[in-house]
Protein backbone atom coordinates (compact mmCIF):
# COMPACT_ATOMS: atom_id res chain seq x y z
CA UNK A 1 0.00 0.00 0.00
CA UNK A 2 1.38 3.39 -0.96
CA UNK A 3 2.08 5.99 1.74
CA UNK A 4 -0.39 8.91 1.98
CA UNK A 5 -0.13 11.47 -0.81
CA UNK A 6 2.46 9.39 -2.67
CA UNK A 7 2.00 7.03 -5.58
CA UNK A 8 4.25 5.28 -8.11
CA UNK A 9 5.11 7.40 -11.13
CA UNK A 10 6.87 6.66 -14.43
CA UNK A 11 10.60 7.25 -14.57
CA UNK A 12 11.86 10.36 -16.38
CA UNK A 13 12.08 10.00 -20.12
CA UNK A 14 14.28 12.54 -21.83
CA UNK A 15 16.88 12.19 -24.55
CA UNK A 16 20.08 14.30 -24.74
CA UNK A 17 18.66 16.59 -27.44
CA UNK A 18 15.67 17.40 -25.24
CA UNK A 19 17.96 18.07 -22.28
CA UNK A 20 20.13 20.44 -24.33
CA UNK A 21 17.07 22.28 -25.67
CA UNK A 22 15.69 22.66 -22.15
CA UNK A 23 18.98 24.19 -20.96
CA UNK A 24 18.92 26.65 -23.87
CA UNK A 25 15.26 27.55 -23.25
CA UNK A 26 15.93 28.30 -19.59
CA UNK A 27 18.99 30.52 -20.06
CA UNK A 28 18.41 33.95 -18.51
CA UNK A 29 17.59 36.73 -20.93
CA UNK A 30 18.23 40.46 -20.68
CA UNK A 31 14.66 40.89 -19.49
CA UNK A 32 15.27 38.28 -16.78
CA UNK A 33 18.25 40.26 -15.48
CA UNK A 34 16.21 43.45 -15.57
CA UNK A 35 13.54 41.76 -13.47
CA UNK A 36 16.02 40.32 -11.01
CA UNK A 37 15.04 43.05 -8.57
CA UNK A 38 11.56 41.54 -8.36
CA UNK A 39 13.05 38.77 -6.27
CA UNK A 40 13.41 41.20 -3.38
CA UNK A 41 10.07 43.01 -3.45
CA UNK A 42 8.35 40.99 -0.73
CA UNK A 43 8.80 40.57 3.01
CA UNK A 44 7.09 37.54 4.60
CA UNK A 45 6.65 36.86 8.30
CA UNK A 46 5.29 33.86 10.18
CA UNK A 47 2.19 35.00 12.05
CA UNK A 48 0.39 31.95 13.45
CA UNK A 49 1.11 28.27 14.07
CA UNK A 50 -1.76 25.84 14.67
CA UNK A 51 -0.84 22.37 15.91
CA UNK A 52 -1.95 19.60 18.22
CA UNK A 53 -0.20 18.85 21.53
CA UNK A 54 -0.12 15.16 20.62
CA UNK A 55 1.31 15.70 17.12
CA UNK A 56 4.34 13.48 16.56
CA UNK A 57 5.06 14.17 12.90
CA UNK A 58 3.46 10.92 11.76
CA UNK A 59 1.96 10.84 8.28
CA UNK A 60 -1.44 10.13 9.89
CA UNK A 61 -1.64 13.88 10.57
CA UNK A 62 -0.84 15.06 7.03
CA UNK A 63 -2.80 18.12 5.91
CA UNK A 64 -3.45 17.43 2.25
CA UNK A 65 -5.71 20.34 1.35
CA UNK A 66 -6.50 23.91 2.49
CA UNK A 67 -9.40 25.86 0.99
CA UNK A 68 -10.93 29.30 1.57
CA UNK A 69 -14.67 29.74 1.13
CA UNK A 70 -15.91 32.21 -1.55
CA UNK A 71 -16.05 35.07 0.98
CA UNK A 72 -12.54 34.17 2.19
CA UNK A 73 -13.68 34.52 5.79
CA UNK A 74 -13.85 30.77 6.44
CA UNK A 75 -11.15 28.16 6.00
CA UNK A 76 -11.43 24.37 5.63
CA UNK A 77 -8.66 21.79 5.93
CA UNK A 78 -8.63 18.06 5.32
CA UNK A 79 -6.22 15.17 5.04
CA UNK A 80 -5.23 11.82 6.45
CA UNK A 81 -6.85 12.38 9.87
CA UNK A 82 -10.38 11.90 8.37
CA UNK A 83 -11.59 15.27 9.59
CA UNK A 84 -12.77 18.41 7.87
CA UNK A 85 -11.82 21.27 10.17
CA UNK A 86 -13.57 24.62 9.75
CA UNK A 87 -11.87 27.81 10.98
CA UNK A 88 -12.82 31.46 11.08
CA UNK A 89 -10.03 33.22 9.19
CA UNK A 90 -10.23 36.10 11.63
CA UNK A 91 -9.22 33.79 14.48
CA UNK A 92 -6.01 32.81 12.61
CA UNK A 93 -4.87 36.33 11.74
CA UNK A 94 -2.99 38.58 14.18
CA UNK A 95 -4.86 41.23 16.09
CA UNK A 96 -3.90 44.90 15.83
CA UNK A 97 -2.51 44.74 19.36
CA UNK A 98 -0.18 41.84 18.54
CA UNK A 99 3.49 42.88 18.25
CA UNK A 100 4.71 42.62 14.68
CA UNK A 101 7.33 39.91 15.27
CA UNK A 102 5.31 37.75 17.67
CA UNK A 103 4.17 34.31 16.51
CA UNK A 104 0.87 33.12 17.97
CA UNK A 105 0.66 29.40 18.83
CA UNK A 106 -2.81 27.83 18.76
CA UNK A 107 -4.22 24.37 19.28
CA UNK A 108 -6.34 22.85 16.50
CA UNK A 109 -9.08 21.85 18.92
CA UNK A 110 -9.44 25.37 20.29
CA UNK A 111 -8.78 27.27 17.07
CA UNK A 112 -11.26 25.54 14.77
CA UNK A 113 -14.97 26.41 15.01
CA UNK A 114 -15.96 22.77 14.52
CA UNK A 115 -14.99 19.65 12.63
CA UNK A 116 -16.78 16.97 10.62
CA UNK A 117 -15.59 13.36 10.79
CA UNK A 118 -15.38 11.68 7.39
CA UNK A 119 -15.45 7.95 6.56
CA UNK A 120 -12.18 8.06 4.59
CA UNK A 121 -8.95 10.01 4.20
CA UNK A 122 -9.41 13.23 2.21
CA UNK A 123 -7.43 14.38 -0.79
CA UNK A 124 -9.50 17.33 -2.03
CA UNK A 125 -11.96 19.99 -0.84
CA UNK A 126 -13.94 22.56 -2.86
CA UNK A 127 -16.80 24.90 -1.99
CA UNK A 128 -19.78 24.44 -4.27
CA UNK A 129 -20.59 27.70 -6.13
CA UNK A 130 -23.97 29.22 -5.49
CA UNK A 131 -24.33 27.71 -2.02
CA UNK A 132 -23.36 30.90 -0.15
CA UNK A 133 -20.51 29.00 1.47
CA UNK A 134 -22.85 26.41 2.95
CA UNK A 135 -21.93 23.34 0.86
CA UNK A 136 -18.42 21.87 0.79
CA UNK A 137 -17.44 19.04 -1.55
CA UNK A 138 -14.74 16.47 -0.78
CA UNK A 139 -12.89 13.74 -2.64
CA UNK A 140 -11.55 10.78 -0.68
CA UNK A 141 -9.32 7.73 -0.75
CA UNK A 142 -12.32 5.39 -1.16
CA UNK A 143 -13.14 6.95 -4.53
CA UNK A 144 -16.19 8.85 -3.26
CA UNK A 145 -17.20 12.46 -3.83
CA UNK A 146 -19.30 13.78 -0.94
CA UNK A 147 -20.93 17.14 -0.30
CA UNK A 148 -21.48 18.33 3.26
CA UNK A 149 -24.00 20.88 4.53
CA UNK A 150 -21.96 22.99 6.92
CA UNK A 151 -25.01 24.09 8.89
CA UNK A 152 -26.20 20.58 9.71
CA UNK A 153 -22.67 19.07 9.48
CA UNK A 154 -24.21 16.19 7.50
CA UNK A 155 -23.58 14.76 4.02
CA UNK A 156 -26.22 15.73 1.48
CA UNK A 157 -24.75 14.30 -1.75
CA UNK A 158 -22.62 11.28 -2.56
CA UNK A 159 -21.14 10.04 -5.80
CA UNK A 160 -19.25 6.76 -6.09
CA UNK A 161 -18.41 6.23 -9.75
CA UNK A 162 -14.65 5.67 -9.65
CA UNK A 163 -14.81 2.01 -8.70
CA UNK A 164 -13.40 2.54 -5.24
CA UNK A 165 -10.20 4.05 -6.63
CA UNK A 166 -8.80 7.11 -4.88
CA UNK A 167 -10.18 10.50 -5.96
CA UNK A 168 -7.20 12.84 -6.13
CA UNK A 169 -9.02 16.03 -7.08
CA UNK A 170 -12.42 17.61 -7.59
CA UNK A 171 -13.61 21.01 -8.72
CA UNK A 172 -16.76 22.89 -9.67
CA UNK A 173 -17.39 25.20 -12.59
CA UNK A 174 -18.64 28.72 -12.00
CA UNK A 175 -21.12 28.34 -14.84
CA UNK A 176 -24.87 28.06 -14.53
CA UNK A 177 -25.77 25.29 -14.10
CA UNK A 178 -22.81 24.25 -11.98
CA UNK A 179 -20.88 21.19 -13.14
CA UNK A 180 -18.57 19.04 -11.04
CA UNK A 181 -15.45 17.17 -12.14
CA UNK A 182 -13.30 14.57 -10.42
CA UNK A 183 -10.03 12.84 -11.30
CA UNK A 184 -9.04 9.46 -9.93
CA UNK A 185 -6.53 6.64 -9.74
CA UNK A 186 -8.84 4.76 -12.10
CA UNK A 187 -7.46 6.91 -14.94
CA UNK A 188 -10.70 8.73 -15.63
CA UNK A 189 -11.86 12.32 -15.53
CA UNK A 190 -15.57 12.38 -14.80
CA UNK A 191 -17.82 15.39 -15.19
CA UNK A 192 -21.18 15.30 -13.44
CA UNK A 193 -24.25 17.30 -12.47
CA UNK A 194 -24.41 17.87 -8.69
CA UNK A 195 -28.07 18.92 -8.90
CA UNK A 196 -29.08 15.34 -9.63
CA UNK A 197 -29.28 12.66 -6.97
CA UNK A 198 -26.14 10.58 -7.28
CA UNK A 199 -24.73 13.09 -9.79
CA UNK A 200 -25.75 12.10 -13.31
CA UNK A 201 -22.65 11.65 -15.44
CA UNK A 202 -22.20 14.31 -18.12
CA UNK A 203 -18.95 12.93 -19.53
CA UNK A 204 -16.24 10.38 -18.79
CA UNK A 205 -12.87 10.61 -20.51
CA UNK A 206 -9.54 8.83 -20.20
CA UNK A 207 -6.90 11.54 -20.81
CA UNK A 208 -3.94 9.13 -20.86
CA UNK A 209 -3.91 6.39 -23.47
CA UNK A 210 -2.34 4.09 -20.88
CA UNK A 211 -4.98 4.88 -18.27
CA UNK A 212 -2.55 6.65 -15.91
CA UNK A 213 -4.07 8.27 -12.80
CA UNK A 214 -5.73 11.67 -13.16
CA UNK A 215 -4.18 13.73 -10.38
CA UNK A 216 -5.74 17.18 -10.70
CA UNK A 217 -8.66 18.97 -12.30
CA UNK A 218 -9.59 22.67 -12.42
CA UNK A 219 -12.28 24.58 -14.29
CA UNK A 220 -11.22 27.97 -15.60
CA UNK A 221 -12.26 30.31 -12.74
CA UNK A 222 -12.29 33.27 -15.14
CA UNK A 223 -15.25 31.87 -17.03
CA UNK A 224 -15.53 30.06 -20.31
CA UNK A 225 -15.69 26.36 -21.14
CA UNK A 226 -12.15 25.20 -20.31
CA UNK A 227 -11.22 22.42 -17.88
CA UNK A 228 -7.55 21.69 -17.10
CA UNK A 229 -6.33 18.21 -16.15
CA UNK A 230 -2.98 16.84 -14.95
CA UNK A 231 -1.99 13.18 -15.25
CA UNK A 232 0.64 10.65 -14.23
CA UNK A 233 1.61 10.33 -17.91
CA UNK A 234 3.69 13.53 -17.44
CA UNK A 235 1.21 15.68 -19.35
CA UNK A 236 -1.45 18.29 -18.69
CA UNK A 237 -4.50 18.70 -20.89
CA UNK A 238 -7.22 21.27 -21.46
CA UNK A 239 -10.73 20.22 -22.47
CA UNK A 240 -13.66 22.20 -23.80
CA UNK A 241 -16.55 21.03 -21.61
CA UNK A 242 -18.93 21.40 -24.57
CA UNK A 243 -17.02 18.76 -26.52
CA UNK A 244 -15.29 16.26 -24.26
CA UNK A 245 -14.34 13.75 -26.96
CA UNK A 246 -10.70 14.82 -26.73
CA UNK A 247 -8.48 17.60 -25.36
CA UNK A 248 -8.18 20.87 -27.23
CA UNK A 249 -4.66 21.40 -25.86
CA UNK A 250 -1.89 19.12 -24.62
CA UNK A 251 1.02 20.37 -22.49
CA UNK A 252 4.12 18.20 -22.75
CA UNK A 253 7.16 19.32 -20.75
CA UNK A 254 7.27 17.66 -17.35
CA UNK A 255 9.49 14.63 -16.86
CA UNK A 256 7.26 13.05 -14.22
CA UNK A 257 3.70 13.07 -12.94
CA UNK A 258 1.73 16.35 -13.17
CA UNK A 259 0.26 16.73 -9.69
CA UNK A 260 -1.45 20.15 -9.91
CA UNK A 261 -2.85 22.53 -12.52
CA UNK A 262 -3.96 26.07 -11.72
CA UNK A 263 -5.20 28.87 -14.00
CA UNK A 264 -3.17 32.01 -13.42
CA UNK A 265 -5.39 34.22 -15.59
CA UNK A 266 -7.58 33.85 -18.63
CA UNK A 267 -4.65 33.12 -20.94
CA UNK A 268 -2.12 31.17 -18.87
CA UNK A 269 -1.94 28.36 -16.35
CA UNK A 270 0.65 26.80 -14.04
CA UNK A 271 1.37 23.11 -13.52
CA UNK A 272 3.41 21.27 -10.89
CA UNK A 273 5.17 17.96 -11.29
CA UNK A 274 7.13 15.41 -9.31
CA UNK A 275 10.10 16.38 -11.48
CA UNK A 276 10.67 19.18 -8.97
CA UNK A 277 9.49 22.11 -11.06
CA UNK A 278 6.53 24.32 -11.84
CA UNK A 279 5.75 25.42 -15.39
CA UNK A 280 3.71 28.31 -16.76
CA UNK A 281 1.92 27.69 -20.06
CA UNK A 282 0.03 29.72 -22.62
CA UNK A 283 -3.57 28.54 -22.86
CA UNK A 284 -3.74 29.99 -26.35
CA UNK A 285 -1.22 27.64 -27.96
CA UNK A 286 0.15 25.28 -25.22
CA UNK A 287 3.50 27.07 -25.35
CA UNK A 288 5.75 26.77 -22.30
CA UNK A 289 6.48 30.27 -20.98
CA UNK A 290 8.69 29.69 -17.94
CA UNK A 291 9.97 26.97 -15.59
CA UNK A 292 10.27 27.51 -11.82
CA UNK A 293 12.67 25.37 -9.81
CA UNK A 294 14.32 25.26 -6.41
CA UNK A 295 11.94 23.18 -4.29
CA UNK A 296 12.28 19.42 -3.85
CA UNK A 297 9.51 17.21 -5.22
CA UNK A 298 9.96 13.72 -6.58
CA UNK A 299 7.13 11.64 -5.13
CA UNK A 300 4.68 13.59 -2.94
CA UNK A 301 1.81 16.02 -3.36
CA UNK A 302 3.30 19.23 -1.92
CA UNK A 303 0.62 21.74 -2.90
CA UNK A 304 0.36 24.50 -5.48
CA UNK A 305 -1.52 27.78 -5.17
CA UNK A 306 -1.47 30.98 -7.21
CA UNK A 307 -2.05 34.47 -5.85
CA UNK A 308 -3.47 36.15 -8.92
CA UNK A 309 -3.53 39.76 -7.68
CA UNK A 310 0.19 39.81 -6.95
CA UNK A 311 1.51 37.30 -9.46
CA UNK A 312 2.97 34.92 -6.86
CA UNK A 313 3.09 31.13 -6.76
CA UNK A 314 3.28 29.06 -3.58
CA UNK A 315 4.26 25.42 -3.17
CA UNK A 316 5.65 23.03 -0.60
CA UNK A 317 8.75 20.90 -0.71
CA UNK A 318 9.88 17.46 0.39
CA UNK A 319 12.70 19.04 2.39
CA UNK A 320 9.99 20.57 4.62
CA UNK A 321 10.12 24.11 3.28
CA UNK A 322 7.59 26.57 1.86
CA UNK A 323 8.55 28.23 -1.43
CA UNK A 324 7.23 31.40 -3.05
CA UNK A 325 7.94 32.28 -6.68
CA UNK A 326 7.29 35.52 -8.53
CA UNK A 327 5.77 34.52 -11.89
CA UNK A 328 8.36 36.72 -13.64
CA UNK A 329 11.39 34.88 -12.27
CA UNK A 330 12.27 31.19 -12.35
CA UNK A 331 13.96 31.07 -8.94
CA UNK A 332 12.18 31.37 -5.57
CA UNK A 333 11.81 34.82 -4.00
CA UNK A 334 11.25 33.44 -0.49
CA UNK A 335 11.82 30.13 1.32
CA UNK A 336 10.83 29.21 4.87
CA UNK A 337 11.67 26.09 6.85
CA UNK A 338 8.85 24.18 8.52
CA UNK A 339 10.68 23.60 11.78
CA UNK A 340 9.17 22.38 15.06
CA UNK A 341 6.32 24.69 16.15
CA UNK A 342 7.10 27.06 13.29
CA UNK A 343 10.74 27.73 14.09
CA UNK A 344 12.94 29.04 11.29
CA UNK A 345 14.90 25.81 11.18
CA UNK A 346 13.98 23.02 8.80
CA UNK A 347 12.93 19.63 10.19
CA UNK A 348 13.60 17.35 7.21
CA UNK A 349 11.72 14.42 8.72
CA UNK A 350 8.51 15.71 7.17
CA UNK A 351 7.33 17.64 4.13
CA UNK A 352 5.03 20.55 3.33
CA UNK A 353 1.90 18.93 1.91
CA UNK A 354 -0.46 21.82 1.08
CA UNK A 355 -0.49 25.57 0.47
CA UNK A 356 -3.23 28.12 -0.20
CA UNK A 357 -3.21 31.85 -0.91
CA UNK A 358 -5.99 34.11 0.30
CA UNK A 359 -6.93 35.99 -2.86
CA UNK A 360 -8.12 39.21 -1.19
CA UNK A 361 -5.71 41.84 0.05
CA UNK A 362 -5.06 44.05 -2.98
CA UNK A 363 -1.64 43.97 -4.62
CA UNK A 364 0.47 45.10 -1.67
CA UNK A 365 -0.42 42.59 1.07
CA UNK A 366 -1.08 38.87 1.01
CA UNK A 367 -1.73 35.85 3.19
CA UNK A 368 -0.33 32.37 2.58
CA UNK A 369 -1.27 29.26 4.54
CA UNK A 370 0.72 26.04 4.52
CA UNK A 371 0.10 22.63 6.02
CA UNK A 372 2.62 19.94 6.84
CA UNK A 373 2.86 16.18 7.04
CA UNK A 374 2.95 16.63 10.83
CA UNK A 375 -0.52 18.22 10.79
CA UNK A 376 0.77 21.71 11.60
CA UNK A 377 -0.91 24.69 9.91
CA UNK A 378 1.14 27.87 9.50
CA UNK A 379 -0.02 31.36 8.50
CA UNK A 380 2.35 33.76 6.72
CA UNK A 381 1.73 37.44 6.04
CA UNK A 382 3.43 39.18 3.13
CA UNK A 383 3.91 42.88 2.37
CA UNK A 384 5.71 44.66 -0.38
CA UNK A 385 8.91 46.00 1.10
CA UNK A 386 8.02 49.59 0.25
CA UNK A 387 5.15 49.19 2.73
CA UNK A 388 6.98 46.91 5.16
CA UNK A 389 9.68 49.52 5.66
CA UNK A 390 7.21 52.32 6.47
Amino acid sequence: MNPPFHFPVPQPLQNPDQQQQQVQDNKPTADDHHLHKSRFEWDFTLSTVVSSPTATGAVSNTLGVIEFDPSETVLATGGIARKIRIYSVKSLLPSHEQPKDDVVSLDHAAACDYYICTPAKLSSLRWRPGSSGRVLGSGDYDGVVTEYDLESHLPIFERDEHGGRRVWSLDYSDSDPVLGASGSDDGTLQMWDPRCEGGDCVATVVPSESGNPVCCVEFNPFGGPLLAVGCADRKAYVYDVRRMAGPVLSFDGHDKTVTYVRFLNGRSMVSAGTDGCLKMWSVDDAREIRTYSGHTNNRSFVGLSVWRNGGLLGCGSENNQVFVYDVRWGEPVWVHGFGPMGSEGCDDRGFVSSVCWRQMGGEEQCTLLAGGSDGVLQVFLGRRKSLASD
